[in-house]
């Protein structure tokens, strides 16, 4: 009984975790061999003909794109963000820990209200952001339905979204440096940039390498919200990226096959982005 008391433990865990994630992701690659009919009463089988027919559509080709491109710069841009707004909150100033608990805020709120507080900030009417540029460069931009503009303005509500998240791990780390070393660098007459690549970096390795992979699963994954408020793929499908193609297909055009299909690329390009990360990053990781 000692020994099956661990395994009754876990059960639970294992039927949850088998009925809400296992069993939808065999079944969604079981589908993605077939055509199914709007109301699901009949399958035929079509082997790849799902995929082919994925990479020959020019609007599934942009989704792949846009999401590479989406993806790329929000991981980047909010993991350097990220560590120099850490490097200032990591100062020892007055009313410090007031601004380490604003800098959380974003994190505290859905992606869905996320995505709605950037769209009325970017509101070409009442958003504060186009009363700003109006009054300062007489300008106003029309960033939700515009082209390139749309994509800016989820990019920029991604970052906003994650950030917050990879601050609180850099602040972590970077409070686990020893004190000696920093004094150690200031006698050496290391400048304040020297420090901040030759030393917190390097250190802070470890957690750069954590924080990719999960802003990279935030991108692609998480950012289904953002992108339904704000735009909703659009103007037309320019901010479209797969799981939002994944929705459109799936649930509104009832195009069960070729969204199954899209579910089953997207994670093998997961899968392919984090064998290639493992190999490659962790020669890079330098642990204290």
């Amino acid at each position: 009984m000692r020994k099956l008391l661990p395994y009754i433990f876990i059960l639970p865990t294992f039927i949850i975790i088998s009925l809400f994630i296992y069993y939808p992701a065999i079944n969604s690659f079981y589908l993605s061999f077939f055509k199914v009919s709007v109301f699901g009463n009949r399958k035929m089988f079509v082997g790849l003909e799902n995929y082919i027919e994925l990479f020959s559509d020019e609007k599934f080709v942009k989704s792949f794109i846009f999401t590479i491109v989406f993806t790329a710069i929000t991981v980047v841009v909010s993991i350097f963000i990220a560590f120099f707004v850490a490097l200032l909150l990591n100062q020892r100033v007055p009313g410090v820990r007031i601004f380490r608990t604003l800098i959380f805020a974003p994190y505290a709120v859905s992606t869905a209200v996320a995505g709605a507080l950037w769209g009325f900030l970017l509101n070409p009417v009442v958003g504060h952001v186009n009363y700003i540029t109006s009054r300062l460069f007489g300008i106003q931009v029309n960033w939700l339905v515009t082209a390139p503009y749309a994509a800016y303005a989820v990019i920029i509500a991604a970052i906003w979204k994650t950030l917050p998240f990879n601050i609180i791990f850099y602040i972590a780390g970077l409070q686990s440096i020893p004190d000696e070393l920093v004094e150690a660098t200031k006698l050496d007459g290391a400048t304040t940039w020297t420090r901040m690549w030759r030393l917190y970096f390097p250190l802070l390795s470890p957690i750069t390498y954590y924080l990719v992979i999960m802003s990279i699963i935030s991108a692609m994954f998480q950012s289904f919200a953002i992108i339904d408020v704000m735009t909703r793929g659009g103007p037309g499908d320019y901010t479209t990226n797969i799981i939002y193609r994944i929705y459109l297909d799936g649930f509104r055009f009832s195009k069960t096959g070729p969204a199954a299909a899209e579910s089953v690329i997207l994670f093998a390009i997961m899968i392919i982005v984090t064998i290639v990360y493992f190999k490659v990053g962790r020669k890079s990781v330098h642990y204290q």
